[in-house]
């Protein structure tokens, strides 16, 4: 790592300056610059910002939410910036491909210097085409995961006798289908290649940009550590790096140079800082690297996970309370509808907050190794049943929570306000934090609100007579969930101003520590920023109380993106990587395509990002049943649900649970557990995933279950290499996956045997490494010889080794 270029604001020739007033930092030498403690200019750890061929436009007030004057802006100079400084409004224009893969916007207030990152994309052009063979069609369109399934973005051209368009993307591999005169959708005839789509069909996939060798990436690794220093290595030679402590960029005299080797110097008032972390980003003309982050504890590398509080988000792990059909902690409260014309399955159960305390008190979720409770919606939900199922016929009540007719008002069949705040209060003392499930995007035509203003609701009728009803792609932030569940136009002011406040008063009032949002990808970006700003603004900034929000959207990396940032969302579920992993492991299909996801993943949301990785949800078929064969992925398992008593069938479905369990516990952001998955539960989809809990008279398989996925949730919580440390994908095939995770001198390996017989296995540590003793916390048997390791891992099993 013998060349490398450090932008900082001595290297005026290679950047464009901005002057925006006439006052200009105070810190003009970088051996002066300063780090001031104040956490009320940018909050958090500033996110990247991707620039795509053309550029990007972002809000500066996502970052600075109560900064009055940015004093002045500087950037590359192959990019031109266009600031408006009363709307905070920044356009970034690439304005050369000279342009390194990551570069650094800096930002001066107040006298300090701000780095925000830049990440270039690196789109291609790629073809369609699909041959009629002498059929005729009045429209061809194409949808897939380059285009957010979205076919009005789709549209293919007539040309000499074929159907065909241009599109761009990042390099990687794409689901995609056609859809012939609007409705009809086919696999790709002239591709092969395929994969399930998870609803009983196959989509066509496609690799854009060809093999990608990022064997020439930059790989940084962290190295070794001191009380004033912290030493990172390289894998190929990075032609530029940055290194940020917590926001600023720190200057070249905090760093040197030995061979592949980088030393920082911990800034002194680090010191002063019970928290606060070291970034590190690097790239070369070939790719990005990935990105290192590195907590410190009172100015030093933190190295004791027990060091970590509730409020270090990478050391969650998440439990999806879905509360009516939980724990019935006080019957008192319920009041099933009981009517004929809805099926006891989807009406109300009785579980409650109360339940849920008494499951916190009973040390339930502490047994788990589980520090976060998502807790559904808890909003007041109409008294009748709405909505219809063939087969069988029947209607629904609101025993879920996603109906709300009020903004504020608990609905008592969940729990009462004194209830919610004990429940609160009671996770705390545990050192829990907890989540609640926040329905924006709609509310039951019943809400006292859309019946007084019915133009605050998007249209449900469009212009060529449609019906605007899940219509999830083609109209995403205008479509109906359904005729009685008006969408709210969150593109008003006056619509997302009073729901943001909305939203602000449950955090307010009961003390939570987040939301998991509804049905993000359906909301306008407004609605985000405005909520973001507002929680930064009352509660993050004044009670020095950070928060985590993370949402709900199906698509692609790029469209899931987009809703992350440091004005937004803190994460979103990883529903691609849990599709593929469920593919692995249930479906029949190699660990290839979950590689090729979690490589998608790193790139789209960073190294370190916090995005759940799922067990399961309250909107798919159970696991389970996928896994023991019960259900097949290609029948409608709503439809399994309803018609089918779905019971475990043998003991293999467990066995890949547990493989199922100690991957999400191993992987990259935050492992979430669906209510039941830690038992093994079975189900088709709603509402037969949303069965009663299981507590009482476990099976010895269902408590095999339970006892593993505490023990590698345990685990989890304890290892620093699993909360913050690097990914390797050292095998991803027919059967075998192996996957390292690496911080400083902690190495963890996850083996994972998803065949019917044993296998065997043989790896090498890195040099860098030293070799390490490694010990098993599965029970296995393995031979280290050195660096290499040996392992015959019998059928259906996973293993981590640690030193």
């Amino acid at each position: 790592m013998n060349r490398i270029i450090f932008q900082t604001i001595v290297g005026i020739s290679a950047i464009v300056f901005i002057l925006i007033s006439a006052c200009k930092p105070s810190n003009n030498s970088v051996a002066e610059l300063k780090y001031p403690i104040e956490n009320d200019v940018l909050v958090g750890l500033s996110s990247p910002v991707t620039l795509n061929p053309d550029g990007a436009e972002i809000s500066l007030r996502e970052y600075f939410p109560t900064v009055a004057k940015i004093d002045s802006l500087k950037a590359h100079s192959s990019i031109n910036l266009k600031f408006d400084t009363v709307s905070f409004a920044l356009k970034i224009a690439v304005t050369a491909e000279t342009l390194p893969n990551v570069s650094m916007l800096k930002v001066y207030v107040r006298g300090s210097e701000f780095a925000i990152p830049l990440k270039k994309t690196q789109q291609v052009s790629f073809t369609f085409k699909l041959d009629p063979k002498g059929k005729s069609f009045k429209t061809v369109q194409m949808k897939g995961e380059m285009n957010a399934w979205n076919v009005a973005a789709g549209n293919l051209n007539f040309e000499n006798g074929i159907w065909q368009g241009e599109f761009k993307a990042e390099p990687g591999n794409y689901q995609y289908v056609f859809v012939l005169d609007g409705s009809k959708e086919i696999r790709d005839p002239m591709n092969k290649d395929s994969v399930s789509n998870g609803m009983g069909g196959f989509n066509s996939i496609i690799r854009v940009g060809g093999d990608t060798d990022k064997s020439k990436y930059p790989r940084l690794h962290t190295k070794t550590y001191g009380q004033t220093y912290v030493e990172i290595s390289s894998e190929n030679e990075p032609d530029e790096i940055y290194v940020l402590y917590e926001n600023y960029q720190l200057p070249q005299n905090m760093i040197s140079i030995t061979g592949n080797t980088l030393k920082i110097n911990i800034p002194g008032d680090a010191r002063e800082r019970t928290r606060a972390h070291i970034r590190v980003f690097a790239c070369n003309q070939s790719g990005t690297a990935n990105d290192l982050l590195i907590p410190l504890e009172s100015g030093q590398v933190l190295t004791d996970a027990a060091q970590l509080k509730r409020t270090d988000f990478h050391s969650a792990t998440i439990y999806n309370i879905f509360t009516d059909r939980f724990f019935n902690g006080n019957p008192s409260n319920d009041r099933p509808l009981k009517l004929k014309t809805v099926h006891p399955k989807a009406d109300y159960m009785g579980g409650d907050i109360a339940g849920a305390i008494q499951k916190i008190k009973s040390g339930y979720f502490d047994s788990l190794g589980i520090n976060t409770l998502w807790i559904s919606p808890l909003v007041k939900n109409p008294e009748k049943p709405y909505g219809e199922f063939p087969t069988p016929k029947t209607k629904f009540s609101g025993y879920h929570g996603y109906w709300p007719i009020s903004f504020t008002k608990t609905d008592d069949r969940f729990t009462t306000e004194a209830e919610l705040k004990e429940m609160v209060e009671l996770a705390h003392s545990k050192k829990m934090n907890v989540l609640l499930d926040f329905v924006a995007n709609h509310v039951h035509e019943d809400h006292p609100f859309i019946k007084a203003n019915p133009q605050y609701a998007t249209q449900l009728h469009l212009p060529d007579g449609r019906l605007n009803c899940r219509l999830w792609d083609e109209y995403r932030l205008t479509t109906w969930f359904d005729v009685f569940l008006p969408t709210l136009d969150l593109e008003k002011p006056e619509v997302y101003e009073m729901l943001s406040d909305s939203a602000v008063y449950w955090i307010e009032k009961y003390d939570l520590d987040g939301f998991r949002h509804d049905a993000t990808k359906h909301i306008p970006e407004i609605f985000w920023q405005t909520l973001t700003f507002k929680l930064k603004k009352n509660i993050i900034i004044p009670k020095n109380k950070p928060l985590y929000q993370i949402g709900e959207s199906y698509g692609s990396p790029q469209l899931i993106s987009s809703y992350v940032s440091s004005g937004k969302l803190s994460a979103q579920f990883d529903f691609n990587a849990h599709d593929a992993l469920v593919g692995a492991l249930a479906g029949g299909n190699n660990f290839e395509r979950f590689a090729e996801v979690l490589k998608a993943s790193e790139k789209f949301y960073g190294s370190h990002h916090l995005m759940g990785n799922i067990s399961g949800n309250q909107d798919r078929a159970r696991f389970m049943s996928y896994a023991d064969g019960s259900l097949q992925f290609s029948e409608d398992s709503k439809l399994a649900g309803w018609t089918r008593d779905i019971q475990v069938q043998g003991t293999v479905g467990y066995e890949r649970l547990k493989l199922l369990q100690t991957v999400i516990a191993s992987l990259a952001g935050i492992p979430v557990i669906y209510y039941g998955d830690e038992i093994g539960m079975p189900g088709g989809n709603d509402p037969d995933n949303r069965r009663m809990m299981k507590f009482e008279n476990l099976s010895v398989y269902e408590l095999d279950a339970l006892r593993h996925t505490q023990k590698v949730f345990h685990f989890r919580r304890q290892s620093l290499a699993l909360l913050y440390g690097d990914t390797r994908i050292i095998q991803a095939d027919d059967n075998i996956l192996i996957l390292e995770r690496q911080f400083f001198d902690k190495y963890v390996y996850i083996i994972v045997n998803k065949s019917d017989n044993p296998q065997n296995v043989s790896f090498d540590m890195p040099e860098y490494a030293n070799a390490p003793a490694l010990k098993t916390l599965l029970g296995g048997t393995f031979t280290q010889n050195k660096s290499n390791i040996s392992y015959k891992i019998p059928k259906l099993t996973s293993e981590i080794l640690y030193n």
